[in-house]
């Protein structure tokens, strides 16, 4: 069985946003050897889980235990295989921090607009030995990048409740599962 690699999720204060992505990517991927974290451009380090996003990932029976805010660091973005940001400022600031994650960093509606009618089955067979899938994934998504009109930061970024009330956790909630199968889908490797 291929690999997944090692997916980053990343977000302002990794309390709210990217742990909900991090928690959902690990429950869609469940079953298989994905390494999924995150991390804040801004972190409240070794916060928990905001408890809107926690409800929101109780309510679909993602485990929220566990969790720990941390800063994101040079070493996390070049260890990653590919990296998934809440907004395009995310991206950004990723890319500053770590140029060399250019190639592998895209905004979640960015990659789900460049994976959605890939032939991933197609790019499995011909996929090196011992490149993760994630890698590949993040590979197929940048020599697409092109190939769709690219999303404004409205249509792209994902809106940030922190510090507002319940509809801000279910728009953010919303916003994000309206994508997100196709994202955990593509980096779920095909079998061939």
């Amino acid at each position: 069985m291929t690999s997944v690699g090692r997916i980053l999720v990343i977000c302002t204060g990794n309390v709210c946003r990217s742990p909900y992505l991090e928690r959902r990517l690990r429950q869609l991927l469940a079953g298989t050897d994905a390494v999924v974290e995150s991390a804040g451009t801004r972190a409240l380090v070794g916060a928990d889980i905001e408890s809107g996003s926690s409800a929101a990932l109780a309510a679909i029976g993602a485990d929220t235990a566990g969790f720990a805010s941390r800063q994101l660091v040079p070493a996390l973005l070049d260890e990653a295989d590919i990296v998934v940001t809440a907004t395009q400022q995310h991206r950004g600031d990723a890319v500053a921090l770590h140029p060399r994650a250019l190639r592998k960093t895209f905004t979640l509606g960015e990659l789900a607009d460049l994976v959605r009618d890939a032939d991933l089955a197609a790019e499995a067979r011909n996929a090196p030995a011992g490149v993760p899938w994630a890698a590949v994934v993040a590979d197929v998504a940048r020599g697409r990048r092109g190939l769709n009109p690219a999303r404004t930061a409205d249509e792209s970024d994902i809106y940030d409740p922190y510090g507002r009330g319940p509809e801000a956790y279910d728009r953010m909630s919303h916003e994000i599962e309206s994508q997100i199968d196709v994202v955990a889908d593509a980096l779920r490797p095909p079998s061939i």
